[in-house]
This record gives C-alpha cells, sequence and structure tokens, in this order.
C-alpha cells in the first residue's frame, strides 16, 4: 500500500509546485514594466552663419526694464491698495508733463481726460485697479490701465519700494484683452494682416533686471466665437417665427 502511495503523492506535488509557478509568473507579467517604444534621437540646436558681423547699431528702445520711482506717492506699510490709482497716474504725468511717447507717454486728450476724474469719473481714462504678487516677494504689486484714443491702452505696474512707489512695467498697444496667470500679466492685441490670428505677449518679473520683461511673445489661432443659441433653418422658404421676431 505504502508504495503505491508515494508515487501518487509525488506526482500531486509535482502539479501543485507547476499550479504555483504558473500564479506567479502570472502576477509578475501583470505588475512589470513594459517597453512604450522607440524614443526619438535628441536634436541639438544648429548655429545659422556663424560668421554674421556684430551689431553695430544700438537696438531700438521699447521701455523693456525701465523702472522709475513715482514722485510724492508714498506707500504706508508696503500695501498699495491704500492707493489711489488716478492720483498714481496723476504724479506721473506732473513729472513729465511734455512726454508723448516712450513709457510715460500719454495722449493730450488723455492727460486732460484724466485731470476731470474727480468733475466726470465715468471719463476717466484710468481703469478699475487690479492687485497681484508679480514679483513673488509675498506682497500685492499695483496693475493700471489707462485707456487712450486710437482704441490705445497703456498698462503699467508698481511695486512697493521701501515705502514709494516704483513702476516696473510700462507699455502700450492696441490690446483686445488684458490676462493675469500666476505672476504673468499676458496681452492680447490683433495680428495685423493675418485674420483669425492673435499677438500674446507675457510680461515676467525679472530678478536680475528687477522690472517685468516681455518673456513670451507668441501668434496663435484663435477659434471663431459662435453665437451660443442659433437659429434654426427654416425649412421653408418663408422666415421661421423666431426668425422675424429676431428681425424685429
Amino acid at each position: 500500500m505504502t508504495r503505491h502511495r508515494r508515487p501518487a503523492r509525488a506526482a500531486l506535488l509535482l502539479l501543485a509546485a507547476g499550479a504555483a509557478a504558473l500564479l506567479l509568473s502570472g502576477c509578475g507579467n501583470a505588475g512589470s514594466l513594459e517597453g512604450a517604444g522607440a524614443t526619438p534621437t535628441a536634436v541639438g540646436p544648429v548655429h545659422l552663419w556663424p560668421d554674421l558681423p556684430k551689431p553695430t547699431t544700438t537696438p531700438l528702445d521699447f521701455g523693456e526694464g525701465q523702472t522709475e520711482r513715482v514722485p510724492g506717492i508714498k506707500v504706508p506699510g508696503g500695501d498699495v491698495r491704500t492707493l489711489d490709482p488716478v492720483a498714481v497716474v496723476q504724479a506721473e504725468v506732473r513729472a513729465h508733463p511734455d512726454q508723448y511717447t516712450g513709457a510715460d507717454g500719454l495722449y493730450e486728450e488723455t492727460v486732460r481726460q484724466l485731470n476731470q476724474c474727480r468733475q466726470k469719473p465715468k471719463g476717466c481714462p484710468v481703469l478699475k485697479a487690479y492687485y497681484r504678487d508679480l514679483t513673488g516677494d509675498g506682497r500685492d504689486e499695483l496693475i493700471l490701465g489707462i485707456k487712450m484714443p486710437e482704441q490705445q491702452l497703456a498698462v503699467r505696474c508698481y511695486m512697493p519700494d521701501r515705502g514709494s512707489l516704483t513702476r516696473i512695467m510700462s507699455t502700450s498697444d492696441q490690446l483686445i484683452g488684458v490676462e493675469l496667470a500666476g505672476r504673468d500679466v499676458i496681452l492680447h492685441s490683433v495680428s495685423a494682416g493675418i485674420p483669425g490670428y492673435e499677438y500674446r505677449t507675457a510680461w515676467s518679473w525679472d530678478d536680475h533686471q528687477h522690472a517685468m520683461l516681455p518673456t513670451r511673445d507668441e501668434i496663435i489661432r484663435v477659434e471663431p466665437q459662435r453665437s451660443p443659441n442659433p437659429l434654426p433653418h427654416p425649412k421653408t422658404s418663408g422666415p421661421s417665427p423666431r426668425a422675424s421676431a429676431s428681425a424685429r
């Protein structure tokens, strides 16, 4: 009896070991890493025409990196929210009364409207002020927009600086939108000559220059806006009641 049981027991042990091996191998395959395919070869930058001569003229100055302390404006406790935005712009105009171009330039019409902001607040060219920590120092900066003729908009940013106020950004363009994204000020303008596209310029704080600089400039496709409730196509040649109501 014993001789016949030993081979049977050995066979059962072999079968059990084989099943366990299959289970273990299946679990290992399910959790193992798999290749994602071939990786494209990295291609480094190629410098074209390395023998080009060095520039001999100074590039045009667009005002990037220019900062200026606003005279006569104090910032108690470093809180720019306590400031009057109109008074800030008026202080800059007084410091540069005959400046009509560049970082300090404003149209004469804009200056006249600025001087009447108290009497005619609806016609004041200084738009609603916004606040955001643009420099990363934990304190908010003051962000102003100034409407000017010919659909021009001046955008200026100011930071509190040892009890005073320093302008760290000033630019103007025919802007169709301005955004705050994180610590960036993003300006939107229509692309001239390319319908359906727009320019987007992101201004960011630069620790070395201690100013806001245009760090990213791109031209992108803009999807056309569709009506949220388009009119249904009429089934007959005559106008539908809804279309007639809209026309009235």
